[in-house]
């Protein structure tokens, strides 16, 4: 194996409805699965929902605690974008554009699942914002 993958496991309170939700929502690719863990493939990439008894809240915004993709393709994030609008999954935030007519332009939006994890995808539209650009300060939504 060549690529190194990333790696997220998180909460949440019942493998069916995690299922349902990566699976059948977001069109992951389940693999292993007890009752206690479901691992699932985000685009190559490797979550693990883990069963907690602890009782989950959702946040008050979309910062500190998100996780998420970025596309190096926007008909691949446009793509995501519908299917989640056609299985009426919870936008935490709705498609916007971010930094338009700037280097740091970049289409996004956020997901919440069934356990309040939230998720953001996001398409730059200069693939050297995604690490580079050092000169700007922006991150994330204006405050």
């Amino acid at each position: 194996m060549n690529q190194t993958i990333f790696h997220l496991a998180f909460p949440v309170t019942d493998i069916a409805q995690a299922k349902a939700y990566y699976v059948q929502g977001l069109g992951c690719i389940p693999g292993r699965e007890n009752r206690h863990a479901l691992i699932l493939n985000l685009y190559g990439h490797q979550l693990v929902a883990h069963v907690t008894k602890e009782n989950l809240t959702s946040q008050r915004g979309i910062y500190p605690r998100h996780f998420g993709l970025i596309f190096t393709s926007e008909a691949d994030w446009e793509y995501l974008l519908t299917r989640a609008q056609e299985r009426q999954l919870l936008f935490r935030e709705e498609p916007k554009h971010r930094y338009v007519d700037t280097p740091l332009e970049h289409r996004t939006f956020f997901l919440e699942d069934p356990f309040y994890n939230l998720m953001e995808f996001k398409y730059y539209r200069y693939s050297e914002a995604i690490f580079g650009s050092a000169e700007y300060v922006q991150i994330g939504d204006p405050h």
